[in-house]
């Protein structure tokens, strides 16, 4: 039986507050819920598929999809002249000439930038049409790094442009060059947050309809918001907003902010039905396409400059901050600054601040929101130096961070760029960290382990944590000048509507899209509490849909809005309709108002709880005797609320903005011990104190903590999305972007206190966010000071992967095993994922019979794993239809392969390039044959280079495949030069799964 069953039904409890389990869980754990690809679809729906580029940055000077549209099952195939006639570049956040379209254009500039959309009857027969699509493309050089874009010598990403800055704003509060010349310290350091993201269980979904009588498009899918990106939808689609119906799926199977970007694929599915003739269209992200083409988090370079007082006060702050926003400035971008920019400063009482932005475009895929959203990048930067400037004045941190916090008596406090922060007690916060974390004990530890030579560490971290997004902080990339003629922008408005039907039962309809907070959940006890109601009573519908719904710019699940925001305004819409039943009551039992009780289930006038009346049957009245009601009052029982919090103002004139409602705060300590021999980072104890406000569920509370501290720890340790120099992306699946799981994810320790907030309904701020912002920053100082006893001060690069932890310990690298056989590296042409390998094999039968196979085109043919056909093109040429599977990646390649050094019968080498929808391959290698007494010894070398969506599975996956390939070939060499020809069976299929996994030779 659930805690809302057991609770108390006299009614004098609150539910808010209560760790009430959450009403969603037993429907998904049932297998009952109705995600994305769950719903229903109309008949006739078709299936998409997306083809998408394999180089970096190209021209693209021809398509052909005539072959692709003459494939069973194919339908049409839309192509970027469809795009162009039927929609428009998306808007962007500043004033420049570059145009992102739903396809590439001229130009590729990501690996994994859609160029064309195949629609079939199924989406086996659209990606079987990918072989029918034939593009020519010019390479161009890549631009792969920050540096690389900033350099003069650079290719430039949008010629239209004409550099590869896109936007550069700088800003100036107080004095900071003086405080700078007065301070008696100073210290300067530059550190990089990588490319990484989050990844949900579910990737993107998109049903799409065009509707040709009123060029209107219906769509449902699982983008999360922000709303305001309706408007751009619509743009881009030439409709105005109301010919653009939104629809979410009932349940999502995470976002973190990731979600946003499925808004790039709405516009492109409806452009496809559009194409397909009206037929409703359904695409469904796969993992690979997620990881290459969805979004990252901004990749940074930030070189950030203190001044302080020998007492650790610190007076001034320089920032220069450069992001890598990928191949485009995507809506919202350059949002990552600006979401963080009032407070820049962090919880630190510091007046004088200078700040230079700049984003620069790479052949990576845009970015946009993840989870934490530009928090993680300044605070690595901000708590590194905090950590930096307690050993240069060897300090205890904590004396370092007591001298600089906001203090409790100054809050509402006004940051130096014009955050607002409403509430906290930030030393209380931390004092409770101490206390409850042991960090008493964890100093004993790092004294003991120290004492026997072994590394070990301790960190903090401490965090402002924004929450309920100002709608206008993004124009503070524009120039007030720029401000003034675009009008202004401000607010975070969010709505709630609150219906009772016939017969007393409550309906809330909220416009945000959950994601597993527990949506659901908190807002039947939100509602409960104000009619007094039990939560199990309260249907919650978050079925958001922008034609039926009451919602406006900021609507949608995203900036840790939920519990300030769309709970606090469910929470205004209980209450406006509870005063109207009150009249109601007041009328009937000849009262005031005020005299009204609302109390388990019942309704009665104070003092007369004899005479009470069912919730219900007061509730339905309006409905049945609307005659019955006080004089001039509506009959309706419905109650819509719009709310948006009166602290969020447009920029002013000087660059100040209050970029959120409410700020909680976060103060973390985590002890980590590092191995010398491994280089692997162990976490000991992890802490975590959390102000969020007012607490609407404490173990929903406490699970949002745990979710974005699992990221966090990944961020730290594991995660990043890594480029090849050629701008391919290497990390396509989860054998290369490597997440955390349980066993690598300790239990942090929670603390909880709460400082309401003066700002929102319920007192309440967000908390879903915050350790994604500290907890990377917290394991790297914990590292830092692990490596301490070494000397000097390390570079902290994450993720903190075991090569790179030992490269920070210094290691000798001991000599290789005898048995080891040692390979060159692969030489790295630039081109694209380098493979290498050497070996032998042993083949029964003669050198003379193994060669007379090789040079047999029939009998080469029947060697090749996956060649359909080789014809001879010329003396030693040949041209080959080979299809090579890895992983989920099938690819069919057509080849050139050529002979060379021809030493009959002892030696070759073969050359071999392919190109296929899926990118291309090269490679070579030598083969040496030496005759002994079981046939024929047979050496071989090569090195090999694959590129786009190919080389996206990642190394591992492609080093594996290129070992089972191998095998089949020797294998299958083998058994034509001895006279067994060609066979399968089950014995085979054996022999090269043990060989795949090193168990047989």
């Amino acid at each position: 039986m659930s805690s809302v069953e057991n609770a108390a039904t006299g009614g004098t409890g609150k539910f808010v507050g209560q760790r009430i389990e959450r009403f969603e869980s037993i429907p998904l754990l049932a297998g009952r819920g109705r995600y994305g690809d769950d719903l229903g679809v109309k008949p006739g729906t078709l299936h998409a598929a997306v083809y998408r580029s394999s180089y970096a940055h190209a021209r693209i000077k021809s398509i052909d999809v005539s072959q692709a549209e003459k494939m069973p099952g194919v339908r049409a195939v839309l192509t970027p002249d469809d795009v162009r006639a039927w929609s428009r570049p998306f808007i962007n956040g500043v004033k420049m000439p570059m145009q992102m379209w739903a396809t590439a254009m001229d130009k590729v500039r990501y690996v994994g930038e859609p160029i064309a959309v195949v629609i079939a009857e199924d989406r086996y027969l659209a990606e079987d049409a990918f072989d029918g699509i034939k593009v020519e493309f010019e390479a161009l050089p890549p631009v792969s790094s920050i540096e690389g874009a900033m350099s003069g010598q650079s290719a430039i990403l949008h010629e239209e442009v004409g550099t590869n800055v896109l936007h550069e704003r700088e800003f100036n509060y107080g004095d900071p060059q003086a405080r700078f010349q007065e301070c008696a310290h100073s210290l300067e350091m530059t550190v990089e947050y990588p490319r990484n993201s989050c990844t949900p269980i579910e990737c993107g979904v998109v049903i799409a309809e065009y509707l040709p009588g009123d060029d209107g498009y219906e769509v449902c899918s699982n983008f999360m918001g922000p709303f305001s990106m309706h408007a751009v939808m619509s743009l881009a689609l030439n409709v105005p907003g109301n010919r653009l119906r939104h629809r979410s799926a009932p349940d999502s199977g995470g976002s973190f902010g990731v979600k946003q970007a499925v808004f790039t694929s709405v516009v492109l599915m409806c452009l496809a039905s559009r194409k397909a003739g009206g037929a409703p269209v359904k695409w469904v992200e796969d993992r690979l396409e997620h990881l290459s083409a969805a979004t990252a988090a901004n990749g940074r370079v930030a070189t950030i400059k203190a001044a302080f007082d020998s007492d650790g006060r610190i007076r001034a702050l320089d920032l220069d901050q450069i992001d890598d926003v990928g191949a485009y400035l995507r809506a919202p971008e350059p949002a990552t600054f600006y979401r963080m920019h009032g407070i820049l400063t962090g919880a630190y009482r510091i007046d004088d601040l200078h700040v230079c932005n700049r984003v620069v475009v790479t052949n990576k895929m845009p970015s946009g929101l993840v989870r934490g959203f530009g928090g993680p990048q300044v605070y690595f930067a901000l708590e590194r130096m905090m950590q930096r400037i307690a050993q240069h004045l060897d300090m205890d941190p904590l004396d370092v961070y007591r001298r600089n916090f906001i203090q409790p008596e100054a809050f509402p406090y006004k940051a130096a760029a014009g955050a607002l922060l409403d509430s906290g007690d930030y030393p209380k916060a931390m004092a409770a960290a101490i206390d409850e974390g042991g960090l008493e004990e964890l100093l004993r530890r790092r004294d003991e382990a120290r004492a026997r030579g072994r590394l070990y560490g301790i960190g903090y971290a401490a965090i402002v944590e924004p929450s309920i997004s100002n709608m206008g902080y993004i124009t503070i990339a524009l120039t007030p000048e720029q401000r003034a003629k675009a009008g202004p922008k401000n607010g975070g408005i969010a709505a709630a509507t609150i219906n009772i039907d016939l017969l007393g039962s409550v309906t809330v309809v909220i416009a945000s899209s959950p994601a597993g907070q527990g949506h659901v959940t908190v807002c039947a006890q939100v509602v409960a509490d104000v009619f007094g109601l039990q939560p199990k009573d309260i249907n919650v519908n978050v079925d958001f849909d922008t034609d039926k719904d009451a919602w406006s710019v900021a609507a949608g699940n995203y900036s840790s809005r939920f519990a300030g925001a769309v709970a606090g305004t469910v929470h205004l819409a209980a209450t406006r309709l509870r005063g109207k039943l009150a009249d109601i009551a007041a009328h009937q039992f000849k009262c005031l108002s005020e005299e009204i009780v609302f109390e388990g289930g019942k309704v009665w006038r104070e003092g007369h709880q004899d005479k009470a009346v069912p919730f219900a049957r007061l509730a339905s009245s309006a409905h049945w005797a609307p005659a019955e009601l006080p004089d001039g009052m509506s009959p309706g029982m419905r109650v819509t609320e719009f709310w948006t919090p009166e602290s969020l103002g447009a920029p002013t004139e000087d660059d100040r903005i209050n970029t959120s409602a409410a700020y909680g705060f976060a103060f973390d300590i985590c002890a980590v011990e590092l191995d010398r021999k491994t280089g692997s980072v162990r976490i000991d104890r992890y802490v975590t104190a959390h102000d969020a406000g007012k607490i609407l569920n404490p173990a929903m509370a406490d699970g949002q903590i745990r979710g974005a501290f699992a990221q966090g720890l990944g961020a730290a340790l594991l995660e990043e999305f890594r480029y090849g120099d050629d701008g391919g992306f290497q990390s396509g699946t989860f054998a290369d972007y490597l997440l955390p799981t349980s066993y690598e994810v300790p239990d942090p320790v929670i603390v909880h206190l709460e400082t309401p907030s003066p700002f929102t309904p319920l007192g309440a701020k967000g908390l879903g966010e915050g350790n994604n912002m500290s907890t990377p920053v917290c394991i790297a100082n914990a590292v830092a000071d692990a490596l301490s006893p070494l000397g000097g001060t390390p570079e902290i690069r994450l993720p903190l992967t075991p090569n790179r932890v030992l490269a920070l310990i210094g290691f000798d690298d001991p000599a290789p095993s005898s048995d080891v056989q040692i390979q060159k590296p692969a030489k790295k042409t630039g081109k694209g994922h380098a493979l290498t390998a050497s070996g032998s094999t042993q083949i029964p039968a003669t050198p003379e019979k193994v060669f007379d196979v090789l040079m047999d085109p029939q009998a080469l043919a029947q060697v090749i794993p996956g060649c359909r056909e080789l014809q001879q093109i010329g003396q030693n040429q040949y041209r080959a239809d080979v299809t090579i599977s890895i992983g989920m990646i099938k690819a069919r390649y057509e080849a050139t392969i050529s002979l060379s050094n021809i030493d009959r019968p002892n030696s070759l080498h073969l050359q071999g390039t392919g190109v296929s929808s899926l990118g291309g391959a090269t490679g070579g290698g030598d083969i040496v044959l030496q005759a002994n007494e079981q046939g024929t010894l047979m050496k071989y070398q090569y090195e090999a280079e694959v590129q786009g969506k190919v080389a996206a599975v990642g190394g591992r996956m492609l080093e594996g495949a290129a070992r089972m390939v191998l095998g089949q070939l020797f294998e299958q060499l083998g058994k034509q030069a001895s006279g067994q020809g060609v066979v399968g069976g089950s014995d085979s299929v054996w022999r090269r799964i043990l060989r795949f996994l090193r168990i047989s030779k």
